[in-house]
C-alpha cells in the first residue's frame, strides 16, 4: 500500500464496515457473568466447582478470553439465581456467538492462540493506544516492511506462508479506512525509525507511509526521540484497547516473542494506562512527526 492509497483524510468509505467476531460477545457475556457472581458472593472456585472446571477458566471465560458452552452458561445462571427467561435467553445466544469463526478463519493455520483474541479485539476497538520499541505498528506498516519484519521471525517459511502471513496483516489495516475507524494513537521509539529493515529502500517507503497516515484525522503518531533518555516503557511494546461498548473495560495486551498477555486487574490496567500517557507526554509532539520523518528520509 503506497502513500497515494491512503493520503486524502478521510476514510475510504467503500470498503466494508469492520467485521463481526466473537471478541466482543465473550467480554460482553463474561463481564455481565462476572457481575452476576460477584452479586451473590459466590468465588470463582465456587462457581468452577458448578462447571466441572478450575477457578483459572473461570477467570477466563470472565475476561473474555474463550468461548462458552451454553451449558456451562445455564449452569452458572442457575447457582446465581437468575430465573428471568429473558436473560436466560439474551446470554445463550450471546454464549452462541462466542464460539463464531472470527474474520480471520481463513489464516487460522497461521494464528497462534494468544493471538486470536487481540485480532478481535482490535477490530472491535475505539480506540487504539500503543507503544512500540522496535517496529513500525503492525496498522502502519506497508507489505514490504511487513514482509521484512516478518520474515525476520519465520526465517524458514515458504514463499506461500509469507505471502499469505503480509495479506493477513494488511487485512487488519482495513479498520484504519472503514466508515467508522477506530482512533489511532502511537508512540513510536525513533530506534525502531532509525532501524532499517528491510533495506533502505524498504524502510524510506515505510516512513513515507507514515507520514500519508498521519494524514489521516483518526490516526495520531508521536516519536519518542533518543533525546528522551529513559521512560516509562522501556521494557517493551504496550498495546491498550478501548472498546466501542462503553460498559466494558479496557484491554491491555503485552505481546512477546513466543506469546502474550492480557493483564486484566483493574490496578494493572490502570498502570498501563498511566504509562501510555507518561508517553505521550514524554514523546516529542505530534504536530513535529512529519519533520522527523522528513530528515530521517534525507538521511537515508
Amino acid at each position: 500500500m503506497r502513500i497515494t492509497e491512503i493520503s486524502g483524510g478521510m476514510p475510504d468509505r467503500r470498503i466494508p464496515e469492520r467485521p463481526a467476531g466473537p471478541a466482543v460477545p465473550r467480554l460482553v457475556l463474561g463481564e455481565r457473568l462476572r457481575k452476576l457472581r460477584e452479586a451473590q458472593y459466590i468465588s470463582r472456585q465456587e462457581a468452577g466447582e458448578a462447571i466441572k472446571a478450575s477457578d483459572v477458566t473461570i477467570a477466563q471465560l470472565e475476561r473474555g478470553r474463550c468461548g462458552f458452552h451454553e451449558r456451562d452458561v445455564t449452569d452458572l445462571l442457575t447457582i446465581y439465581g437468575i430465573t428471568d427467561e429473558t436473560e436466560h435467553a439474551t446470554l445463550q445466544a450471546l454464549a452462541a456467538q462466542t464460539n463464531a469463526a472470527g474474520w480471520w478463519h481463513a489464516y487460522q493455520d497461521l494464528v497462534p492462540d494468544w493471538f486470536h483474541t487481540y485480532l478481535g479485539l482490535e477490530q472491535a476497538a475505539g480506540v487504539i493506544r500503543g507503544y512500540e520499541v522496535q517496529f513500525v505498528p503492525g496498522l502502519l506498516q506497508t507489505p514490504e516492511y511487513a514482509r521484512a519484519v516478518i520474515t525476520l521471525g519465520h526465517a524458514r517459511a515458504s514463499e506461500n506462508e509469507l505471502k499469505r502471513r503480509v495479506e493477513l496483516r494488511m487485512l487488519r489495516q482495513r479498520i484504519l479506512h472503514s466508515s467508522m475507524p477506530p482512533h489511532l494513537w502511537a508512540v513510536i521509539d525513533e530506534a525502531a525509525l532509525r532501524r532499517p529493515v528491510g533495506g533502505a529502500e524498504t524502510m524510506r517507503g515505510q516512513l513515507e507511509h507514515l507520514i500519508a497516515a498521519c494524514e489521516l484525522p483518526h490516526v495520531t503518531v508521536h516519536i519518542m526521540p533518543f533525546a528522551a533518555g529513559g521512560h516509562a516503557a522501556a521494557g517493551g511494546p504496550v498495546t491498550l484497547l478501548r472498546l466501542q461498548e462503553r460498559e466494558l473495560p479496557d484491554v491491555v495486551y503485552l505481546e512477546q516473542l513466543m506469546g502474550a498477555t492480557y493483564p486484566a486487574e483493574r490496578d494493572e490496567v490502570e498502570y498501563y494506562r498511566h504509562v501510555i500517557d507518561r508517553l505521550v507526554t514524554d514523546a516529542a509532539p505530534a504536530r513535529e512527526t512529519r519533520g522527523i520523518l522528513l530528515d530521517m528520509i534525507d538521511g537515508l
